[in-house]
């Protein structure tokens, strides 16, 4: 299945959402100083809904909340107020750099071990972990502990690992701009592949291009607040436009 017949599946029926997101809001708390304490909102209202055989491209600024909402989606951090709703048996799993391992284990181990928190057995986690090995391409390091990868390897080890997961959707953060052409070329056809699947991807990256490729919806968010949703190109326009108003402020 193509980016554009993907596209145009966007105007036929797609069912009930896998994901569906009301009025997100995530606040911290924290102080500056011995005594002035403030409150930070890293989301406020956040709304969206994804269907399966969709991928939503999240891209923003440094500090826009992306990262904060894919912690949200996979359950590691809950919401101020609002709700994440998932269809029923819906697995998930989050992809991000070096998330969960331990750096004195080796690939094999962590590989295994991260399979199983994601709800594989443990027959099912040691049956996939020569597939892991090989898509991974890290050879020999594959049984070295990764305290000993640079970061390139962790995420080759961190995204071989999860691709091999049946999830139902893939949330993905910034790892694939980590790491040589070769695998990130492989890595964005291998998400590609999950659109014939059945399941979603949420990508979130800081490059456009990636976005474009790689996603049938964008979703822009500045300050925690979504400025824009819907179709990649409109949304990835919109916002090139805005980052190209700020350089002209900072010239």
């Amino acid at each position: 299945m193509s980016i554009d017949d993907i596209s145009k599946s966007k105007t036929m029926d797609l069912g009930e959402p896998i994901l569906e997101v009301n009025n997100l809001s995530l606040k911290y708390r924290s102080r500056a100083g011995m005594f002035n304490r403030f409150e930070h909102a890293a989301l406020e209202d956040v709304q969206f809904k994804l269907h399966r055989g969709e991928t939503l491209g999240i891209i923003g600024r440094n500090g826009c909340g992306k990262s904060s909402l894919l912690s949200v989606l996979a359950g590691v951090i809950a919401p101020s107020s609002g709700k994440v709703s998932f269809d029923v048996g819906v697995r998930r799993a989050l992809l991000a750099l070096g998330l969960g391992f331990r750096p004195d284990l080796t690939g094999r181990d962590n590989a295994l071990l991260s399979m199983m928190l994601q709800g594989e057995t443990k027959d099912q986690a040691l049956a996939l972990l020569d597939e892991v090995g090989e898509f991974s391409e890290l050879g020999d390091f594959f049984d070295r502990p990764v305290k000993t990868y640079s970061a390139g390897m962790r995420s080759r080890l961190g995204f071989s690992t999860v691709l091999k997961i049946n999830v139902d959707i893939l949330l993905i953060d910034e790892i694939l701009s980590v790491g040589d052409a070769h695998f990130r070329h492989k890595a964005e056809a291998a998400i590609k592949e999950k659109f014939d699947k059945n399941r979603a991807v949420v990508l979130v990256s800081h490059n456009a291009g990636q976005i474009k490729e790689l996603c049938n919806q964008a979703l822009w968010l500045e300050g925690g607040v979504v400025r824009r949703q819907g179709n990649t190109e409109d949304v990835l326009k919109e916002y090139n436009d805005f980052v190209k108003s700020l350089d002209k402020i900072n010239v």
